[in-house]
């Protein structure tokens, strides 16, 4: 028993682990504004074109980077769980039969 959960905490640690060199995107006014993150939710870079900047309307310019920030943000949570569904199957096609169990 406490081998399986020690498994379950180590496949957990790899899935983030591997979560972190996933990067997504979110992407706004047809990439004036793109949003870099990790699939762990990280932000890692914010691109605003210089065209939107020169612009220069500052609620526009926030508005965009909400919405890009939130598309990134939505990515790596379809990301994230991909990895977990699967994840998850592995470790109950691991317990033999009783992966059945369940309607499996």
């Amino acid at each position: 028993m406490f081998d399986k959960l020690f498994q379950a905490q180590q496949k957990a640690q790899e899935i983030k682990a591997r979560l972190d060199t996933i990067s997504v995107t979110g992407d706004a006014e047809g990439g004036k504004v793109r949003v870099i993150a990790t699939a762990n939710k990280e932000i890692k870079e914010i691109k605003i074109s210089e065209e939107l900047v020169a612009e220069g309307d500052k609620e526009q310019i926030e508005d965009l980077v909400l919405v890009a920030v939130n598309k990134a943000l939505t990515q790596a949570e379809n990301v994230a769980q991909t990895e977990m569904a699967a994840a998850s199957q592995e470790m109950l096609s691991g317990l033999g039969g009783l992966g059945n169990l369940f309607g499996k």
